[in-house]
């Protein structure tokens, strides 16, 4: 999808874009397969923070996606291609001709009104899932499993391509979009072609404001707090912490050069 872009009326909207939607054939999900979604606030059981800078954000509700694509053999016609405010993917509502519905991840090029199948019978074309063993060497790929039966956990964000490099023996080697090559049992599944909503990356947020409505709060420098509230605050005047970068409770640093630093270190006390 293109990237709408605002008129600077306001400061909020001068780097602000969004996308135009002109692939969502449909607003309203599907009742049947959504489900409430309990906002957390980075909070666990007890209550107490786990994860900081979270809280607030718009309410939405979930849509179960068939990441495992087990019905098999059986022809399904996309209905329609929707918008999912869980991930950054559009999703197709698909129609399978005994009845059942259900929402997939939306490839580039699938529009509605196109069939689309799982299993061996397949045909190797965009939609379609098959296990590795059935898909051609050098096909674009996504929604993979890492292990046989799993459901899809690979490369299934916006844009996200893999490609099937090769085969041998009960192993496939597979492209990642990361670089890496990984080693699939060819049993596992995948889904033919590349995520749709290419121009994600391309969307700026454009204001403070719209964070808060994904439930991310501000994010504190560690340098801009007190000693008593980070290992990297206080200090005369305005500082760069001085030491090595450190979580608030001190637990190792970031950067890989001082993980070594300190390996070195416990390695010299327990010689001596």
């Amino acid at each position: 999808m293109p990237v709408k872009k605002y008129k600077p009326n306001t400061p909020g909207t001068r780097g602000m874009s969004v996308s135009d939607f002109a692939e969502i054939t449909k607003t309203s999900p599907e009742k049947t397969l959504t489900k409430g979604k309990k906002s957390t606030g980075g909070r666990n059981n007890y209550g107490r923070i786990t994860t900081r800078f979270r809280g607030g954000g718009v309410k939405r509700r979930y849509r179960r996606i068939d990441f495992d694509r087990t019905k098999e053999g059986i022809a399904a016609t996309v209905k329609s291609i929707e918008y999912d405010p869980n991930r950054s993917a559009n999703i197709a509502l698909i129609c399978y001709t005994d009845g059942v519905k259900s929402y997939i991840l939306a490839p580039t090029k699938l529009k509605v009104g196109d069939k689309v199948m799982s299993g061996s019978k397949a045909e190797p074309k965009v939609g379609n899932a098959m296990k590795l063993r059935d898909i051609p060497v050098s096909f674009d790929i996504h929604n993979i499993e890492m292990r046989p039966g799993s459901g899809g956990q690979l490369a299934r964000s916006a844009g996200q391509v893999a490609q099937l490099r090769s085969k041998e023996g009960r192993y496939a080697q597979v492209k990642l979009p990361s670089g890496e090559i990984r080693l699939l049992h060819i049993d596992c599944k995948a889904t033919i072609g590349q995520v749709g909503n290419l121009e994600h990356m391309n969307v700026k947020i454009g204001k403070a404001g719209k964070k808060r409505y994904m439930g991310r709060r501000p994010h504190v420098r560690g340098v801009a707090m007190n000693p008593v509230d980070h290992p990297m605050g206080g200090g005369e005047g305005k500082t760069s912490g001085g030491g090595h970068p450190q979580s608030p409770w001190a637990r190792g640093a970031s950067s890989p050069r001082a993980k070594e630093r300190a390996t070195a270190t416990s390695l010299q006390t327990n010689s001596s």
